[in-house]
Parts: C-alpha cells; structure tokens; sequence
C-alpha cells in the first residue's frame, strides 16, 4: 500500500492551497461543460422499439412514467450470462430510493436496460434487492443502434463513437485488444432522453469511464488519500470482459 507523504501542518496547508487552485479550475470547467452538454442537439427517436419489462412489452416513451427526461442505463448482461456484469452491479448497488425521488422531483426517470431475457433480468433484481425499473432489449435493436452491443455480424463496429478503421490506428494501439474480443460483447452506457408530447429525442450518450455514476461512491473515493484502491488491466478475451470491471476506454 501506498500512503502518502508525511509533512508538517505548514507543509500540508501549502499543499493543499496549491491543490485548491486547481479544483476550482476544475469546478469552473466542470460548470462549463455541463452547459455545453445541456446545449447539445438531439435526435428524434422514430424507430419503434419495444421491450419487455414486469408489465409486459413497452416502448421508449413509457419508460418516462409521464415525465419529461429519462436517464437510461445500459447493463451489460447478455443473454447467456447467469449474472450482470460486475461493474453495473456496483452502480446500480448504490441506487436509492432518496436518488429515485430527487430525480422524480426534476421531472426525471431512471430505468436501466439489458439484453438479457426479461425472467434474467428479474431473478437477479430480486437477488440484489433493487427496485428501480429494469427492461430487457431481447430481439430487438435498441442495444446495436445504441452500441453498447458490439456485433460486426449486425451493425458497424462503433466503440465511443469511433468506427474500427479510427480504433485501429497507431494512437489508439493500447486499445486494440477491444477489436480482437470474441463478437457479440457487451459496453456499459448512460443514454439521456426528452419527451416532447409523443415525441422521444436522443440528447445524450456516453460509455467507458464516462459511464461511472458521478455522486455515488467513486465521486467520494476520488477525495481521499487512497483514491479508488483498484488497479485496472486491459482484458484479454471475453471471459474476461465478462468478470473484470467495465475497461477503461479511452475519451
């Protein structure tokens, strides 16, 4: 283990002033981006895609519950997986009800969506004790046009919004080991959607490190002496996928 330096209380207060310097350079650019993002386009959503949840087979817009935003979370749990994916488990571990009701407040939904047979999906739900609304793609699009099922036999290879020629050039070479994985293999994601009436548009998407939960436990991991206390390593085939946590691609 790794401990940090030992200094005098002088020592440790110049440090950290200088550290606060760029924590607000952060916070600032934080703000920033957060208005890009709220500024971006969005896509409408023509395509019908129906899922299977508790309730029987639904679309998109029902998901929203009534309300005006849902945040989707793609689960990484394919259809011959016993278990989801160990990183997706952990987020959504940290789901509350008090989060579910803040969100409610903001006119938000929550609901995450997997591949997985719907009786999958709702025997590890129960297992986990979780709550929150969880909706299985099986048969259908969704997770292709979304990406976060790799497949070549289906669609276009595209992995955080880079095609296979752009993931296999030079600079990305620490990364090629995502183009050699067994197909169909499974990415983590957060989608971002708005209903305007009977209207759904596609505002946002990320995947990767993008796709960790901000406020949840990493956000308060990354303000101790010890950070995260995990080591990541690229896995070299699918059954590694299957039991590391989600890779760290590259932004």
């Amino acid at each position: 283990m790794n401990l940090p330096e030992i200094a005098s209380p002088e020592e440790w207060r110049a440090a950290r002033v200088a550290l606060l310097t760029r924590e607000k350079e952060v916070t600032r650019l934080r703000d920033e981006l957060s208005a890009d993002r709220r500024r971006l386009p969005m896509v409408l959503i023509d395509k019908p895609y129906t899922f299977e949840g508790p309730q029987g087979t639904v679309g998109l817009i029902d998901m929203f519950e009534g309300r005006h935003q849902l945040i989707v979370q793609h689960f990484m749990f394919a259809p011959d997986w016993e278990d989801g994916c160990p990183s997706c488990t952990a987020g959504a571990d940290e789901m509350s009800e008090g989060l579910f009701e803040h969100l409610s407040a903001r006119d938000t939904s929550f609901a995450a969506i997997a591949r997985a047979p719907l009786a999958k999906l709702e025997t590890y739900k129960a297992k986990k004790g979780w709550t929150f609304p969880w909706y299985s793609s099986y048969g259908s699009d969704f997770n292709y046009d979304f990406h976060v099922t790799i497949d070549e036999s289906v669609a276009p290879l595209e992995i955080n919004f880079r095609s296979r020629q752009e993931w296999e050039r030079p600079e990305h070479a620490k990364s090629h080991w995502l183009l050699e994985q067994e197909q169909p293999f499974e990415n983590p994601g957060v989608s971002c959607f708005l209903r305007d009436r009977d209207r759904v548009f596609h505002t946002y998407f990320t995947t990767g490190r993008g796709a960790e939960w901000t406020g949840g436990a990493y956000a308060f991991l990354d303000l101790t002496g010890l950070g995260r206390q995990e080591q990541w390593e690229e896995p070299k085939d699918r059954a590694d996928i299957e039991r590391e946590a989600v890779p760290n691609f590259e932004n």
